[in-house]
């Protein structure tokens, strides 16, 4: 006799999530060998590579955690693949990229990255993504340069404020 419960398939070893894991740890890894190079010019306290350790901790803990769940059989089901948001995502990157290195600025490089992210998500409206955008890089813009003093890629646009 049951006590009661349906009787569960037994869960397999989830091999995609365990590869996810595996490159999880290996950026982490990057960053930490990468964040030993950066020379720290701070007298006392953290540098500039305390950061990227932090982001690889953080990265290392999600790794352990998918790489257990995935032993289990925990994670959730995954939908059938559609490339064209992961498309999207890794154009808007490449426009990123692009417009900075070819002197656009961080405004025009910001919104194109926003613009072709929130089409991937399934949004259809452009011109509206396109002014939200614009307003919200400015904004960034303005309070990185203008409060935190901080410098971003400078452009035609930046320029102008």
């Amino acid at each position: 006799m049951t006590s009661g419960d349906p009787a569960q398939p037994p869960r397999r070893v989830d091999r995609a999530g365990i590869v996810i894991a595996a490159l999880l740890g290996g950026l982490a890894a990057v960053l930490v060998f990468d964040a030993r190079g950066l020379s720290s010019t701070a007298m006392y306290g953290m540098g500039p590579e305390a950061m990227p350790v932090v982001i690889a901790s953080g990265l290392a803990l999600l790794a352990i955690g998918n790489f257990i769940d995935a032993l289990r059989g925990n994670l959730p089901a995954r939908e059938s693949a559609d490339p064209v948001p992961v498309v999207l995502i890794l154009i808007g990157l490449v426009l990123l990229i692009a417009i900075i290195g070819f002197g656009g600025g961080f405004i025009l490089a910001t919104s194109a990255l926003f613009v072709t992210t929130s089409a991937a998500f399934g949004r259809r409206a452009i011109l509206v993504d396109s002014i939200i955008a614009l307003v919200m890089s400015i904004l960034i813009y303005l309070a990185f340069d203008r409060l935190l003093t901080l410098s971003l890629p400078t452009g035609p646009l930046e320029r102008l404020l």
